[in-house]
């Protein structure tokens, strides 16, 4: 009976050690595709969120100065384009 406990604490030992040698195996594999993606991402000419932001951020101001210019100017802003008419042809 005694060699049965042991057998079973061996064979529970063994796959323990099994159980986190795969598991440090799945860390060591995510951390390297991680790697990877950011190595292949980092040829690419992305800009981060907060450049992103600051542009359009700029780009609203310059697009409110330039209606106050164009409102000290006198000049009216440019009309919306006109749908073209169309015209329904009676074909009987």
């Amino acid at each position: 009976m005694q060699n049965q406990n042991q057998l079973f604490e061996d064979f529970a030992r063994m796959m323990s050690s099994i159980a986190g040698t795969m598991a440090g195996a799945g860390r060591e594999a995510e951390a390297k595709m991680k790697d990877k993606f950011r190595e292949a991402m980092g040829g690419m000419d992305f800009v981060s969120r907060d450049e992103f932001e600051a542009v359009k951020q700029m780009a609203s101001e310059t697009k409110a100065e330039l209606e106050a210019l164009k409102a000290q100017m006198g000049v009216a802003a440019a009309p919306k384009a006109a749908k073209p008419k169309t015209r329904k042809i009676d074909i009987n």
